[in-house]
Formats: C-alpha cells, structure tokens, sequence
C-alpha cells in the first residue's frame, strides 16, 4: 500500500513539473526549502509551513486588491475622457499594464 502510495505521489510530481508551477506551488516549494534549510522537524515545521503560507495568501489578496484599484483607477480615467469602443479598450489595455 505505502509503495503504490509512494509511485503515485512521485508520478504526480513528475506530470506536475511539466505543467507551469502556480505562485502558491512556487510558494510552498519556497517555505519547503526555507523549513529544510532551518532543519524543522514535527510541530515545529507545521507551524513554520502554516505561517510561511499563510503569508503567502496574504501577499495573493494584496496583490488583487492592487489589481482592482488599478481597474477603478483606470475605468475613472476612461470615463473622464470620455472614451469609446477601440479607444478605450486601448487605453485600458495600457493603464492596467503600467506599473
């Protein structure tokens, strides 16, 4: 039961480094690192993995909330310039991709 446990975690490990890791994936690749560099084991490494991710997400929710008031920003902008059609989509286009 453990090995065909074990060639199916590994299987899956394979087929997923095919595909693009997600930030989360890349994240918790991160934390996994930083908690075998401090060599925690048990309790220890669970709380560091929780905090690690955790802050993780946090990061994520800053990162949409930014995204969206750059999308409030921009649609003001639009509005007050009384764009239409082609032109706006074009100004939206290079607002939201201004950093």
């Amino acid at each position: 039961m453990i090995k065909s446990l074990l060639v199916a975690v590994l299987a899956l490990g394979f087929a997923g480094s095919a595909m693009a890791a997600t930030p989360q994936q890349e994240k918790m690749k991160t934390c996994n690192a930083d908690a075998k560099a401090k060599e925690l084991k048990g309790d220890e490494r669970k709380a560091f993995m929780k905090e690690c991710l955790s802050a993780a997400k946090e990061e994520v929710k800053g990162g949409v909330a930014a995204q969206r008031e750059k999308m409030k920003t921009c649609n003001a902008d639009a509005k007050t310039k009384e764009l239409k059609g082609d032109d706006r989509k074009k100004f939206m286009s290079e607002c939201l991709s201004a950093k």
